[in-house]
This record gives C-alpha cells, structure tokens and sequence, in this order.
C-alpha cells in the first residue's frame, strides 16, 4: 500500500507519494517565502488601482493614542476624510476577490507554491497550476482540497507553453506568471512574455547557473543569446543574461521588461519583472546592451555599449548647404576617385573614396558655404569634422564625365509601378475587402511628393482650415483659399 508524506510550509499542508514520483525542493522555501511577499505587493498596488485594498492579518490598523482628554476636532475631520478615500473593497488571503489576480504556475509539480498563493497572498481571482504529468495534476487536485482552497486553486495537465500560447488574447492574459522548471526556463519565455497581462508579473527562476555562469558559453548562446565568461561577477552577468533574454523576446511583440527584483545565489537565479507594451521604450532597448570585454589576466572589464539614443533632430550633419549631385561627383573625379550612380536611390553614390576623402571633400564645401561656428555644440559631429582642416583642395567645377549618358538621355534606372496601388495594402477587414475611403485617400496623396508647391500662390487652391472652424485672423491676405459657400453648408447642417 502506498503512503503519504505530509510537508508543511508556511500556512500550506502538502501530500507528497513516498515513491516521490513528483519533484519536491525543499531547498527552495526561501524563493517561494519571497514570491509570496512580492506578489503580495504587487497585489496592493495593482488592486488599488482597481478600488480593492488588500488585508493582511499581520498588518494591525494604526491605533493614535490622544493624551488629552477632548479630540480635536480638526483632527477627527481629518481622519474621517482619510476614512471615507478608502477603497470600499478588501480581499483577504484565502478569499476569493472578483477583481483580483489572474495567477499561473506553469511547472507547478505537487502544487506547493500555488497552495502557498491561495492561502497567503491576498486578492487573487484564480490560480491555475499546471503541470504536464497527470499524476502531479491528481496530486495538485489533492492538495487543493487538502488545504481548503478549491475554491480559488485550479489543477491543469497541458505543455505550459502551449497552455501560455493559447491565453495571449488581450482578456485572456494572466496577471502572475510563475514558471520554476528544472533547469534552463528557456523554452518557456516566448510564450510567457506574450501571455502576461498589459503591467503583469513575470516569476522566473533559472537554476542552469553552471551554464549562465561561464563553464558552457556556446550552451548559454544558444538558449539565452549571450555568451557567458568565467569571472568574479558571474552571478552579476547571469541576472544581466536572462533579463537581457526576457527584454529581446519581449521587444519581437513591442513589449518591454521593468526589472523589480532580483535574486543571484550559487546555484538558481530569481528574477521578478513587469511587462508593458511601447513602441517608442522598446526601440531604446539597443542602448541597453553592450559586449564585455573581460581581462583574464587582472579580472578588469570593459563595457563597450551597442548604442545610444540621442534626440538632435532631422538634419542630413554639417549644417551646411548641400553641393549638387554634379558638383559632387565632379569633386571626386578631380580628387583622382572613380564614382557612379546608385540603382537603389537616385541622390545615391557609389564611389572608391575612402571615407576620410569624402569628409576633406565637404570641409572644402563648408569653407565656400560656412555655417555659424558659434551655434555648433562642442560635442557634436559637425564641431569635431569641421575642427580639422581638410587634407587637400577640393574642386567643385563640374566635369562633363561627372553625368553620365544614361542621366543625359533620362533612361529609366528604377523599376516602374506595374499598376496602381500595386504596393502592400492595408490590413484585412474581418468582413474582408477594403474600405472604399482607403482608396479615397490614396488617390488623394499618391505622388504628393513629386508635386511639391514651389510659389507660394498655388496655395490659394488649397482650403483654410483654420477658416473652416473661425479661428483664421488673416482675412483676404490669407495664403490659403477661403470657401465661405462651403462653410455656410455646414453651419446650416
């Protein structure tokens, strides 16, 4: 006859097979005593943003003792003002909150951690553990009885990564994704990043430290994309690695890490991490990363960053007039440099010259056409080209080789349009087709760029805006065209 262990933990009672046929760690109370408390806070702040305020039973209300014997008035108004800003609605650990949390364990084994969940951490909706051995699911099903939280702990027996893939849609996603494997937690960060709510919890425990920590580099590139070193700070750069995996999974979905907390012991890492969705923060994640560069000899590092992302505005970096394509060919082929056309751009290049002679090139240019010195900043790129002197004398008269034939007789050099609107077109209706306005617009703007307005009269065929809606000021010395016929129309309808 089999017989049954019974491990406590915390508030939790677990039933473990003495066959252990389901993985147990002990060694890991510390990670779930700490998940507990992370997702407790969590918790507190996420649900006061949804009018609930969490209760715990070890946090006593505030008693203000008064030495005087009459209550201040003023002070007894406030405290009922603070009073009545309280949230209306509490949750308590082991209750059910409507409002609560969305909670999953992906590798769930006996259900330890998740019992812990259902019975310590307040205002949880549901918590789903899943494992993928149909014996820990009865096993976790047990538990959950056994500890009196049916009513909030849900046993599943799918592929964690398959159960994460198909809860992606918006009001499917989990609030708390816990995932402890046995192991690398590699394989799972795909899905878990797509199926986190908008700010949800990622809990991610890597206990592969041996590989993250220098003694398997290509291993570690393969399963995180960083190539890990033997070196002092190896539990330092094995944080760095695995946030640097969840940040690059996270930006293929426009979606980006906050890094909460994180812990580095000899033999797992836990980190904690909210994910958000933003275009514009995930395009800086370049900034983030860099290459070490470790001294194997004294241990000295040396970071050499992948980027930065600087705002100085849209202007092609000297300040400065622009030669002519002619003027400019015609200078590299006096500079003894062979130049041609481009087939991918018609203001295009392609040219022998190094670099360097094509910077010389322009610091000539600037000497015929000067910017103001006085507005450059020290720091910029113009300032510090333009600080040298240019290694010869460039000239820009225009050589008859300097447009070729081709340019001369206008030969087509680029790929016509096959038809119109023959370009990508807009993203599929759920009915199908597209909108009849679409095609509107695309009419209405196809080649605006070739037609641009050279004097400033042809904007009378244009109407005024700002005279459509009775702001424009200028009257009959307005630029733009003034329908009064068209605005009477709409001021009758």
């Amino acid at each position: 006859m089999e017989t049954e262990t019974v491990v406590k933990e915390g508030k939790a009672a677990i039933l473990f097979p003495s066959a252990n046929e389901v993985f147990y760690n002990p060694v890991q109370e510390f990670n779930r005593d700490l998940t507990c408390a992370v997702i407790t806070e969590f918790a507190r702040e996420l649900l006061a943003q949804r009018g609930v305020k969490v209760v715990l039973p070890s946090e006593q209300e505030r008693v203000v003792v008064s030495l005087s014997e009459e209550t201040n008035e003023a002070e007894a108004q406030t405290e009922e003002k603070n009073g009545s800003e309280e949230p209306a609605v509490t949750a308590a650990a082991g209750e059910r909150c409507e409002r609560g949390l969305r909670v999953l364990e992906g590798l769930a084994a006996s259900g330890l951690r998740s019992v812990r969940f259902a019975l310590e951490v307040p205002g949880l909706q549901s918590v789903t553990a899943n494992d993928f051995s149909a014996k820990a699911a009865a096993l976790i099903a047990r538990n959950a009885q056994y500890n009196g939280v049916s009513h909030l702990l849900h046993a599943s027996c799918r592929d964690a990564s398959m159960l994460m893939y198909d809860m992606r849609a918006k009001k499917d996603r989990y609030d708390v994704i816990d995932l402890d494997p046995y192991g690398s937690p590699a394989s799972f960060l795909d899905a878990a990043v797509q199926s986190v709510s908008e700010g949800g919890l990622l809990c991610i425990t890597c206990t592969d430290m041996a590989v993250m920590a220098g003694n398997s580099g290509e291993t570690c590139y393969s399963k995180y994309g960083s190539v890990s070193i033997k070196a002092k700070y190896c539990h330092e750069m094995a944080l760095r690695i695995i946030l640097h995996s969840l940040d690059q999974r996270a930006g293929v979905y426009q979606r980006y890490i906050q890094p909460l907390l994180s812990v580095s012991v000899d033999f797992y890492i836990r980190v904690f991490v909210r994910v958000f969705t933003g275009q514009a923060t995930v395009k800086n994640s370049a900034s983030k990363q860099a290459l070490v560069y470790n001294c194997v000899g004294c241990g000295a590092f040396h970071l050499q960053r992948m980027g930065r992302r600087t705002s100085n505005g849209k202007h092609s970096t000297m300040h400065c007039n622009t030669p002519s394509l002619l003027q400019f060919r015609s200078a590299l082929l006096h500079a003894g440099h062979r130049v041609s056309l481009s087939h991918a751009c018609k203001n295009a290049i392609k040219t022998d010259a190094p670099p360097a002679a094509i910077w010389d090139i322009m610091r000539c240019w600037e000497k015929i056409n000067p910017v103001k010195r006085e507005k450059l900043s020290p720091t910029s790129p113009a300032f510090k080209i333009l600080s040298t002197e240019p290694s010869f004398e460039a000239c820009f008269t225009v050589r008859e080789d300097a447009n070729p034939q081709s340019r001369k007789r206008h030969l087509t050099r680029f790929q016509e349009n096959p038809q119109a609107f023959w370009g990508p077109k807009a993203r599929a209706k759920a009915g199908g087709g597209i909108s009849a306005d679409l095609q509107d617009k695309r009419k209405k703007f196809q080649n605006k760029r070739k037609n641009q307005i050279t004097d400033s009269s042809q904007l009378k065929t244009f109407p005024c805006k700002k005279f459509k809606q009775g702001t424009c000021t200028h009257g009959d010395e307005c630029c733009y065209f003034h329908d009064s016929e068209q605005t009477n129309e709409q001021k009758t309808e």
